[in-house]
């Protein structure tokens, strides 16, 4: 119902039905704007007089094994992972926030001739700790309108079931919206140098 309502809303008035804050503060942004999957289709879809970018904050291997949407406008990671970091506790590779990440933003969003009264929409795996930084580093740079989409490309983990564990729940992914596997190299991060 909400969906169906978001759209009518979209469809009426032109301005999109926001997502409720999160309760995890990782997931809160400075700006307080919050999409879901669907809520960011349709802004992107039905842009009325605004501007309406969407950026893919997760890393490029990321994009080659989950998937990927051409609604991207922008693929700049906030977390580049390394090979050469191991996290002990989270028996997992690590990595470290993209030192340039704010700049190289900004630099795409220029030679898309996108400003700082644009709508952006920030998209990692699944909303919760890559996308309110990413959205809170354009926030301080003068950006105003940075959401954070909250269920992000491949949605949350089931609780019970068949599925228990896997990001089958909501997202970009799993709510029928248009993805692939197939990578455009102009969008795509480090190919431009």
């Amino acid at each position: 119902m909400k969906r169906l309502l978001a759209a009518l809303l979209i469809a009426v008035t032109g301005s999109v039905f926001a997502a409720e804050a999160p309760e995890k503060e990782s997931m809160r942004t400075r700006a307080g704007l919050y999409v879901d999957a669907i809520e960011a289709y349709e802004m992107l879809r039905n842009p009325g007089d605004r501007q309406v970018v969407l950026i893919d904050v997760r890393d490029p291997i990321e994009l080659n094994f989950t998937g990927y949407t051409r609604m991207v406008d922008v693929h700049v990671p906030w977390k580049i992972m390394d090979s050469s970091r191991w996290n002990e506790n989270k028996q997992s590779y690590g990595g470290y926030v993209n030192p340039d990440f704010a700049a190289e933003v900004t630099s795409r969003l220029d030679a898309l001739g996108i400003g700082k009264e644009a709508h952006l929409i920030f998209m990692c795996r699944s909303g919760s700790t890559r996308s309110a930084p990413a959205a809170d580093a354009l926030y301080e740079l003068g950006y105003a309108n940075v959401y954070s989409m909250v269920d992000g490309f491949e949605g949350g983990k089931a609780k019970s079931g068949e599925h228990q564990g896997a990001r089958v729940v909501n997202g970009w992914k799993n709510s029928g919206l248009p993805w692939g596997w197939e990578l455009e190299r102009d969008i795509m991060y480090g190919l431009d140098k």
